[in-house]
């Protein structure tokens, strides 16, 4: 008999966020960041990042998200001199480049025009280094979302139940990352924990995403504490 072995990866190939202010939003990840503009309307934009696709809908009734790019893995350095240029890192204490050894990783913090905290982060074993001077183009996929919500135990058990998605790090009360290094929800309880490192109010946003493992591909959308999965 042969044993086949599949390796478990997810990926976020697809984001969709909510935003208050669309074209400060679009000016940021068009013109700022440098990031492709891949569609728009007067409700939304997306953007195209090399292996990613984030989307921007309107809607008043926003509220801030954590979410984070991954970026080549020997440039942590030049893209925070690329980011200073640019607009304000969030530091943590003094330190504007966060290691965490568990995780063999490196981030860097900072908002959008939403007040959305975003992360560059460096994931040593994805082994994945450009050439050339830090750009847009070393934007190179979502690596994760952030899931606030005040069931913590209940949509811990539903995302671990996705075919090809297990526990990454952390625990069964308070944060949990569940996925892989290409793609990761960080699932917190927003009653007990505030977002690293700004400590800003973590709430129950509402995304859609669309994800890939290694045995299919699924629909996760989570909206007012409903968290619905789907091929």
């Amino acid at each position: 008999m042969v044993h086949v072995l599949i390796l478990c990866t997810m990926k976020i190939r697809e984001l969709t966020l909510y935003t208050a202010r669309i074209q400060a939003q679009k000016d940021f990840y068009k013109n700022l960041l440098g990031l492709k503009i891949l569609s728009e309307n007067d409700s939304g934009f997306s953007v195209q990042l090399k292996n990613s696709v984030l989307k921007f809908i309107s809607n008043k009734a926003f509220s801030p998200y954590h979410f984070a790019f991954t970026i080549p893995t020997n440039k942590i350095s030049e893209s925070l001199i690329w980011l200073k240029e640019r607009l304000e890192i969030i530091k943590d204490g003094e330190n504007e480049i966060v290691d965490f050894p568990n995780w063999n990783a490196q981030s860097i913090y900072f908002y959008d025009a939403d007040k959305n905290i975003l992360e560059f982060i460096v994931r040593n074993n994805l082994k994945n280094a450009t050439r050339g001077d830090f750009n847009a183009g070393d934007i190179l996929e979502i690596s994760e979302i952030g899931l606030a919500t005040e069931d913590f135990e209940g949509k811990l058990h539903l995302l671990t139940s996705i075919s090809g998605i297990e526990k990454f790090s952390g625990g069964n009360e308070v944060f949990a990352a569940i996925g892989t290094e290409r793609g990761l929800f960080i699932l917190i309880d927003k009653n007990r924990k505030d977002w690293f490192p700004s400590n800003d109010k973590a709430y129950a946003s509402a995304f859609s995403a669309k994800i890939e493992t290694a045995v299919n591909l699924y629909k996760v959308e989570f909206k007012n504490e409903n968290l619905i999965v789907r091929i």
